[in-house]
């Protein structure tokens, strides 16, 4: 009998095995910092960058220096109190090793009793030093207690060398504080090209939500210079939202502070909460930003849930009370009580339940409630005692709502029309041109701009599968528009029809992945009429002009088509170059060289294309609808977060961030700019 050979997929007692000391980490980074990407590598940064704010939170130093080079090295240093790296009598073990080599050991699991090193932390689960440290490729760490200096490095989450200690001299400016040097590892993340951006928002809402504490961060340029920025709010969120709300505010901003103590559960711990809540009523800017124990709460969690709760109850009884509601209106959403809204908590706990080590968003009941009932009773005093901000308040809320009421009528009139049926479109939609095929997986849209430029692409088509268009005039700008506004346009409304797959109503948070909300929409992919939707405008400002805002329309109405490529961009030809025999077509100045040096010596004209309307209906064939020789851009979401930050930069109501853009770029769009 033959013997039985040991597969090597078997799955027995000797499968199972433990990671160890740096592996823990190193091989798994995404359970520690949330991701294994840039995301995870910048939740490190924070890691290092809360114990020091965590030290001067407790009144130790009053600024941090952030210092980040070309090579991506990244240092931290504080004018705390210097970390404790000497032997630990009680854990046999030296603070060092506790701190950068052990998972699960720090100095903040007491900060609910009496005595506690710290009582509203940010570093909490005594993690986050050891799993940076784990994470880099080096870190070096220095230690100043006001006596001595403590020094110990790392390479690749082990020891490098021995704890030196040394006695500080006279001559020893810094006495007291931790500096802390390490570059992220590309060996754990996939990118550790943290840009700029990222340190300038992290470090403005460090000193949000930190009143008086100032950051410096110094970061090199390409050219090897050090450029210098400094975060400080003296007044913390009082002076913030004043700042986000210049010239919009129609309410002056308001910031109540509150103390309480309290417990999760009857048989859990009594801890202490308390918290600063700044709000106001704006004309454009609404936003809702949650702190607590410094940590920017990016998904909310319990405070968005108590503001959620208390705004909505105090508001729909001040209407109830004025006799604002018409006959059977129903009551106000959060979600028009949040459209005029800029509210801002910083709250801060002596025992945080977060969801996870990332921190960015909280969970416990008690602070909810907490927040709920104070809230709920400081907005009847406030209603009560300014009668002008309340009816303000509410009167927005109002027009909010009727407002977004009027738009859902109008998608649902819009979503019924546009879900009828597909069929003799040439009947129903003016001056739209359809092809002769009925097979969806072949038939090409192109939307072309105006009559003249339809005219040229009718004559030059295939008419078995390709059908036409024409947009009259400029679309409106779909991201600064309502729903309401937006489906009023016949211009949308005709095209929405012709494509024939409804339309997407896509919430703001959603915006980057184009998920479609199906309750509100009626999107139906499987009654899409196109295999390819190709815009079609001349190459000059207008025509680029008109060619954004069709991408802007599909971008906000129907994002999937982007995701699954059904939309192009046709490629129109800059220059004609003729010559006896041939007409050559050169789309860009290079190619109108090449061509040229392969004529030397032959005599050609040389001329501007013309705008589609005057083209003649064989070269728009050759140039434009020949499937073999056109160019066709093919529009794709390859990096959504790009393509949403630059639509909405340059096409939303970010006007502060448009202005910043223009100022940065600008120079480099301008036809002969002296830069």
């Amino acid at each position: 009998m033959a013997k039985k050979v040991k597969d090597a997929n078997e799955y027995n007692e000797q499968s199972i095995s433990m990671l160890k000391g740096s592996e823990r980490v190193r091989k798994r980074p995404a359970v520690i910092f949330g991701s294994d990407g840039l995301e995870g590598c910048q939740h490190s940064f924070l890691e290092i960058l809360a114990n020091s704010v965590d030290e001067a939170r407790e009144g130790y130093g009053s600024e941090i220096y952030i210092t980040v080079t070309r090579e991506r090295v990244i240092e931290v240093e504080d004018f705390g109190r210097g970390i404790p790296l000497g032997y630990n009598e009680a854990e046999k073990m030296y603070n060092w090793q506790l701190i950068f080599c052990e998972l699960y050991a720090g100095g903040k699991y007491n900060n609910n009793q009496e005595g506690g090193a710290y009582e509203y932390s940010l570093g909490l689960n005594g993690l986050g030093a050891c799993a940076t440290q784990y994470a880099s490729e080096f870190m070096e760490v220095r230690s100043y207690n006001g006596t001595t200096l403590s020094e110990i490095d790392f390479k690749k989450g082990d020891p490098a060398s021995e704890l030196r200690v040394r006695e500080l001299t006279k001559d020893d400016k810094k006495k007291q504080g931790t500096i802390i040097r390490w570059k992220p590892d590309l060996e754990v993340f996939t990118d550790i090209d943290i840009p700029l951006s990222f340190y300038e928002v992290t470090l403005r809402r460090q000193a949000v939500v930190n009143a008086g504490l100032r950051f410096v961060l110094k970061a090199e340029d390409e050219n090897g210079k050090f450029q210098k920025s400094e975060y400080y709010y003296e007044n913390g969120i009082g002076d913030y939202i004043r700042e986000i709300s210049d010239g919009n505010a129609l309410t002056e901003p308001v910031l109540w502070k509150m103390e309480a103590k309290g417990r999760d559960r009857e048989d859990k711990p009594e801890y202490k909460l308390k918290a600063e809540i700044a709000f106001c009523t704006t004309k454009m800017t609404n936003a809702t930003e949650y702190y607590h124990n410094s940590s920017f709460l990016e998904h909310g969690g319990s405070p968005d849930k108590a503001v959620r709760t208390a705004f909505v109850y105090a508001i729909d009884k001040y209407l109830k009370a004025q006799g604002k509601y018409n006959k059977n209106e129903q009551k106000i959403s959060y979600a028009d009580v949040a459209e005029n809204l800029l509210v801002i908590i910083n709250s801060a706990s002596t025992q945080t339940s977060y969801e996870n080590q990332t921190k960015k968003a909280i969970s416990n009941t008690f602070i909810q409630k907490a927040l709920t009932d104070y809230l709920k009773n400081q907005l009847d005093i406030y209603f009560t005692e300014n009668p002008v901000a309340a009816q303000t308040f509410a009167g927005q809320v109002l027009i909010s709502k009727r407002s977004r009421e009027k738009a859902e009528a109008t998608k649902i009139d819009t979503a019924n029309l546009l879900s009828k049926g597909n069929t003799d479109l040439a009947r129903s939609v003016e001056k739209f041109v359809a092809c002769h095929s009925k097979d969806k997986n072949i038939r090409e849209l192109y939307i072309v701009e105006g009559d003249s430029a339809m005219s040229s692409c009718k004559l030059a088509r295939n008419a078995e599968f390709q059908a036409i268009i024409p947009i009259r005039g400029k679309t409106l700008n779909c991201l600064k528009s309502s729903y309401a506004r937006i489906f009023e346009s016949p211009i949308i409304t005709d095209l929405l029809r012709v494509i024939g797959c409804g339309v997407e109503i896509v919430d703001k948070k959603d915006k980057v992945t184009g998920k479609s909300k199906s309750e509100l929409g009626n999107f139906d992919w499987e009654r899409l009429n196109w295999s390819k939707i190709i815009i079609c405008t001349d190459a000059d400002e207008d025509g680029f002009q008109i060619r954004t805002l069709l991408l802007t329309l599909f971008y906000r109405l129907l994002p999937t088509l982007i995701e699954r490529g059904k939309i192009y961009i046709a490629e129109s030809p800059l220059f004609e170059i003729t010559t006896k025999d041939e007409t050559y077509f050169a789309y860009n100045e290079q190619e109108k060289t090449e061509i040229l040096a392969k004529l030397e010596g032959k005599k050609y004209t040389l001329q501007r294309s013309k705008g589609l309307g005057e083209n003649e209906p064989d070269m728009m064939w050759k140039t434009t609808m020949c499937p073999s020789s056109r160019r066709l851009i093919a529009v794709q979401p390859a990096d959504a977060e790009q393509t949403a930050y630059i639509f909405e930069t340059l096409l939303g109501d970010a006007i502060e961030d448009r202005k910043k853009f223009i100022a940065e770029n600008g120079a480099f769009y301008v036809k002969d700019a002296d830069v």
